[in-house]
């Protein structure tokens, strides 16, 4: 038997705030919810709710004349007994269903502001200008605020090209391997090691309701190389990325990359698609790559009861997995579900770069 505290999570309902009045008959009428984050942004949600009930009027539809909620309303969603909010955006779209032998029921589809971004697209260039600085200047045209953490080169030249800003902010993003997400109206992009990780504690047998787990080494490679043209100078760069980028994530343990020489043998992996035009860019450009290559070596997915602190960014700690899988995760996906038969949980899917000794 759960702990009470966890029983009463799992049935709790989330609290649906549109236009930021909290709206109780919403979450009277709510059947279910989906909400979905992941470390390249854009979180969306769906709300189903039943489409039919009495109103001032009679008994009949509920939401299709959008009086009660409208396109681009505003959606913040939290947990009963709890200001955490785990979603807040704008209603971007409604799907209606009339299943036969029920009542009709709508989706309302929601993303946050990101999708002002993913909604804008344009052709231009920068130059002389870092990625610090782009990234700054996509959060000024959209009237955002800014937190960026970046580090890297000064590029001579970054071209956007028919791409819409958040494609571009995501392609930037893969190469320097840092993670961009949205809160309330601050654009933040960053390092994982600079995202300020809470730990939270689950246990198989316990508070965890199931966990499928991965160690893969088809994907791994013990190097990664990245090779251009300094223009300016008139000669070849590159640079060779070893474990060496994930080493103050491993806590002791093996990596993939490690694991694959001994057992199977040295395999190097060469960048075709990226071209750096400096030392530092090749350097920047190769070990982001092996960063996030050497990350998935172990992969799994989780259940458990709804938990707030189960955020994109954060960390869990799994136990009585025996001594391979057990130990500390990055959590890299969350999706916050409930449904009348289930309740409220939240499943998680996770990553790291080790095999536990």
């Amino acid at each position: 038997m759960p702990p009470a505290e966890n029983r009463l999570l799992q049935t709790a309902r989330p609290v649906l705030e549109v236009n930021g009045q909290e709206q109780a008959s919403f979450t009277e009428m709510l059947l279910e919810m989906l909400i979905v984050e992941n470390v390249q942004g854009l979180y969306r949600c769906e709300l189903k709710l039943s489409n039919w009930g009495v109103s001032g009027e009679g008994t009949g539809f509920q939401f299709l004349d959008r009086s009660k909620i409208d396109f681009g309303h505003g959606l913040k969603i939290k947990p009963q007994g709890d200001e955490t909010i785990i979603f807040n955006g704008r209603v971007m779209g409604f799907e209606a269903e009339y299943p036969q032998g029920q009542s009709p029921a709508i989706v309302l589809l929601a993303e946050d502001r990101l999708q002002d971004l993913r909604m804008t697209r344009r052709t231009r260039s920068f130059e002389d200008t870092s990625d610090a600085d782009l990234f700054r200047q996509v959060a000024r045209d959209h009237s955002l605020r800014d937190d960026i953490q970046l580090e890297g080169p000064t590029h001579r030249a970054l071209a956007q090209v028919n791409q819409s800003d958040l494609a571009f902010l995501r392609e930037r993003a893969r190469l320097l391997e840092v993670e961009l997400w949205l809160e309330e109206d601050t654009l933040h992009a960053c390092p994982r090691s600079a995202r300020g990780a809470e730990t939270v504690r689950l246990s198989y047998g316990g508070s965890l309701h199931s966990f499928t787990v991965q160690a893969d080494l088809a994907a791994q490679r013990t190097s990664v190389k990245a090779h251009g043209w300094d223009v300016g100078a008139k000669q070849t760069v590159s640079h060779a990325a070893d474990k060496s980028p994930v080493s103050n994530e491993l806590d002791g343990n093996k990596s993939g990359a490690d694991i694959l020489e001994e057992k199977i043998g040295a395999r190097i992996e060469s960048l075709v698609h990226t071209v750096p035009f400096s030392q530092e860019e090749a350097r920047t450009y190769a070990e982001g790559y092996f960063r996030t290559m050497a990350r998935r070596f172990v992969t799994g997915t989780g259940t458990t009861n709804f938990d707030p602190k189960l955020r994109v960014g954060n960390l869990v700690e799994i136990e009585a997995l025996g001594p391979m899988f057990s130990g500390k995760y990055y959590i890299c996906e969350v999706r916050h579900t409930f449904d009348q038969a289930s309740g409220f949980r939240t499943q998680f899917s996770v990553e790291r770069p080790f095999i536990s000794e």
